[in-house]
């Protein structure tokens, strides 16, 4: 099967929270319980740094983008790294070319630092961060609540060798 990575263009957000409720309801890809309207969700990305992939019917598949971790100014050139694919493309291989695609990008726009935080029992996402230059930073404990559980994450983090 062809995919096509592609900026992604507002009319590609209805697909894009659609794929976010499957990470939702998943259970195993974010805190978050409900999936934002879309001036909401475009309000929490950066503008740039927002990819989708598509499969060879022109239907997105998968998307990333990249959320401020602090308004300081200090730390704008750090980002937090949000990943999603379709419940039936997931396990082909297909993040790393979104993954990689956002951290050129990133770059690109002078982001120093990309992290992501990473619930422990969702080891394939851990494994997938490091295979594309993530490192773990450590553990979080007991970092929010989901569903009235206390969860950890594992926070890593990709530091630029161009942006300094």
């Amino acid at each position: 099967m062809n995919y096509e990575l592609r900026e992604m263009l507002p009319g590609d957000i209805p697909r894009v929270l659609e794929i976010f409720r499957m990470g939702i309801d998943g259970g195993m890809a974010t805190f978050e319980t409900e999936v934002p309207n879309a001036e909401a969700w475009g309000m929490e990305f950066f503008n740039d740094c927002r990819w989708v992939l598509e499969n060879e019917n022109d239907e997105v598949v998968g998307w990333c983008g990249l959320k401020p971790v602090s308004k300081r100014q200090c730390f704008k050139g750090v980002a937090e790294v949000s990943i999603y694919f379709d419940d039936k493309y997931q396990g082909l291989g297909l993040g790393s070319v979104l993954l990689r695609k956002m951290i050129l990008d990133s770059e690109d726009h002078g982001f120093w630092t990309l992290q992501s935080n990473i619930f422990p029992e969702n080891q394939a996402s851990v494994k997938f961060h490091q295979k594309n230059g993530f490192r773990i930073v450590g553990t979080r404990q007991k970092l929010g609540k989901l569903n009235g559980e206390w969860k950890d994450v594992v926070m890593l983090e990709r530091r630029s060798e161009k942006v300094y």
